[in-house]
């Protein structure tokens, strides 16, 4: 299977979510042995129309997928559509000889895809980092049914049922109920408030010129002192260092043991040995 799937019809929902449903839902879906005869076809002479066939008739279980994750406020075809990425991947691995229907398969694939764009896309800053946390945050969504706070009671209840301590729980709350700040002030605010958005307290280096012209001496003087440490060098070993690390077309060891009839390795030793006499020379120099 070295060909990467075909785009699909329907694989990106439009403005009319609600159309897009309604299409998905009259694709036919596969008995076990189309579903079956499809995936040997795929698997064993990469057939990219069962391919399309296969994601085609399983579209409506990615919406159905991605509805359960309608509490985080994000556009329901973009879940839908990260969605249909991970069935894709899904297809592309599925094995037949395995035993499975490839909806048992798929949901792993698909809901991987859409966590993955909930965590991103939730907050700028991110609430999970680590794969430990990504599973709390979920967890803790799914046992939240309110916007309040929990209290002690509940603390101590979701954090029995998850098998972590209260203190974890409250750590992701806290950072679940924090809230995003915009980095440019608001086009609403107005002139009493807008000197408080972050942007204005961060200052740009870059183009400071006391920074530009240390930075322009530092690369003038490290070129200077490279070229005298070249310099120094013998013919061969300085050909072998432009050969290897300063041509756009670098040469390899056998390139240049052909070119000097000697061995690969005396070559290697040559070059380690030039590139000791350069950074000596060079160290030094910045000593001088």
């Amino acid at each position: 299977m070295g060909k990467a799937l075909q785009p699909v019809d329907m694989m990106i929902p439009g403005q009319n979510l609600e159309s897009y449903i309604q299409a998905v839902s009259t694709i036919p879906i596969l008995s076990a042995e189309e579903e079956n005869k499809l995936a040997e076809r795929l698997y064993y002479d990469g057939d990219l129309e069962a391919a399309r066939q296969l994601v085609m008739s399983h579209l409506r279980f990615v919406v159905h997928i991605a509805k359960s994750y309608s509490g985080y406020g994000l556009n329901q075809g973009d879940l839908i559509q990260e969605g249909n990425l991970g069935l894709m991947k899904a297809v592309k691995r599925f094995n037949p000889e395995v035993g499975v229907r490839l909806v048992s398969f798929a949901v792993h694939w698909i809901k991987a895809e859409i966590h993955e764009f909930i965590l991103k896309n939730w907050r700028i800053v991110k609430v999970a980092t680590t794969k430990a946390q990504r599973k709390m945050f979920f967890n803790l969504r799914s046992a939240k049914k309110t916007l309040s706070w929990f209290s002690n009671d509940e603390v101590e209840s979701v954090a029995d049922s998850l098998g972590v301590t209260p203190d974890v729980v409250r750590q992701m709350e806290g950072r679940m109920s924090s809230s995003d700040t915009t980095f440019d002030a608001s086009s609403d605010d107005d002139d009493d408030s807008a000197y408080k958005a972050p942007a204005n307290y961060l200052e740009d280096h870059r183009y400071d010129p006391a920074s530009l012209m240390e930075s322009g001496n530092w690369k003038e003087d490290s070129n200077r002192r490279l070229q005298e440490a070249m310099a120094q060098l013998d013919g061969r070993s300085r050909n072998i260092l432009v050969q290897r690390w300063l041509s756009d077309s670098k040469s390899t060891l056998h390139d240049l043991a052909d070119e000097y009839g000697v061995s690969a390795e005396r070559i290697r030793q040559l070059e380690k040995n030039a590139m000791a006499k350069i950074r000596l020379t060079m160290g030094e120099g910045l000593f001088s």
